[in-house]
């Protein structure tokens, strides 16, 4: 029996905000019940959080060393977190899949929640997560924060927060993230309304229902018949841009307008850009880029996404894995977490070419050291270990004095 099977022993009612999220009673103006399990069922939200989630996943996370004079840097690969956070947080997570999920966590409920199972001497040895509907955080009057955790038992255990990794994304109150899902929940809503109202347009055939009118009155049966047969003729996908014949002075008058007159593309549209200022990510990333668009402003566009979305991220993570996981031995002794940034360049073999060659040649890396970026073993030549510094930063040494001019 593992540590947390043993931990929840004490059955209690479900948590307040589990509640919440499974009947979601969170609804939007437009009538939508707006929540994280109907959310991520919107092509934008489900975008925005993979495109940030895979972000921060494939990009590689490792433990560094510094050295004491601050000259050198090494990776810290004894320490348990490089193997934990590079590679397998737990018995059934990678660490990308460990990543992206923690990332869906953040993003979409303003938290995320690990259990840290330390070993002997307070070592981690694994990370077990959390749904964020699982975990109820309490501060108490000290500040000291405890977190109360169900499992699908239905058992219940506090944990003090010691033993919790907690990331946070912006918060107000400076110990419970802000949920993005409830903040942009009319954007949200408004979106899933006028993806509906289109399906059901396109159910009806496009140019939805109006009135059809007849002289006289109609009996029952009557007009059973004759809305069964409008239909059966006229209603549905099939039916979409057939004629109809109306006899017996008959007149149809349409009373709805059409998804040009209600502008249903332009708002659909829009609903994505607002979606995406929610979650801070530019349009482009989730392919609704517009026609303006080049492929000039397109690489900008891309750089930007690196600098203002992902950075940021990388920074709360990093910080976060300092303060939460290391110990105060651990930061004493030079370990700090990185994010590997350049992991980035991989789908692009060109610039990836040109920032090494940068590199070597700029006197910042030696050849051997940018022939273990591209995963190539070392040349046997001694010069590949050397630093190549550039002629016009030290100019060149005359070999030795001038000869004497004959008379």
């Amino acid at each position: 029996m593992s540590f947390l099977a043993r931990a929840f022993t004490q059955k209690s009612a479900i948590p307040r905000e589990l509640f919440r999220d499974l009947l979601g009673y969170q609804s939007s103006v437009t009538g939508k019940i707006v929540n994280i399990k109907t959310a991520i069922q919107v092509a934008a939200v489900m975008a925005c959080t993979r495109v940030i989630g895979e972000g921060l996943a494939q990009v590689p996370l490792k433990m560094m060393k510094e050295s004491a004079d601050g000259k050198s840097r090494v990776p810290a690969k004894d320490h348990p977190l490089y193997q934990i956070l590079g590679f397998k947080p737990n018995d059934w997570q990678t660490s990308f899949e460990y990543r992206e999920m923690l990332a869906m966590h953040v993003v979409l409920a303003g938290r995320h929640v690990s259990f840290i199972n330390r070993g002997p001497g307070g070592k981690p040895l694994e990370l077990i997560p959390f749904e964020p509907g699982q975990v109820t955080v309490r501060r108490k009057d000290d500040w000291s924060l405890s977190y109360e955790v169900q499992a699908q038992s239905g058992q219940t255990q506090t944990f003090p927060a010691e033993a919790i990794w907690h990331v946070r994304g912006p918060s107000w109150n400076g110990w419970m993230g802000l949920e993005a899902v409830q903040l942009a929940r009319e954007a949200i809503g408004l979106a899933m309304a006028t993806e509906e109202q289109q399906a059901r347009m396109q159910k009806n055939g496009v140019r939805t229902s109006g009135v059809y009118s007849v002289e006289g009155t109609l009996k029952d049966d009557q007009y059973d018949k004759l809305k069964a047969w409008i239909d059966k003729e006229m209603g549905g996908l099939e039916n979409t841009g057939k004629a109809m014949v109306l006899d017996r002075g008959a007149k149809w008058l349409n009373t709805s307008m059409t998804g040009v007159d209600a502008q249903t593309l332009e708002t659909r549209r829009y609903q994505v850009e607002e979606i995406c200022r929610f979650f801070r990510v530019n349009p482009i990333m989730v392919g609704a880029e517009s026609k303006n668009t080049t492929y000039a402003s397109a690489e900008q566009m891309f750089l930007a996404h690196v600098v203002h979305c992902l950075s940021p991220w990388y920074a709360r993570l990093e910080q976060s894995i300092d303060a939460n996981l290391l110990s105060d031995a651990d930061r004493a002794a030079g370990i700090y977490s990185c994010f590997i940034d350049e992991g980035l360049l991989r789908g692009s073999l060109a610039t990836k070419k040109d920032v090494l060659l940068g590199y070597v040649n700029g006197g910042l890396m030696t050849p051997n050291e940018g022939r273990a970026k591209l995963d190539l073993n070392p040349d046997a030549d001694p010069a590949s270990n050397k630093l190549r510094v550039p002629a016009n930063i030290t100019g060149t040494t005359p070999a030795g004095p001038p000869a004497p001019q004959k008379p």
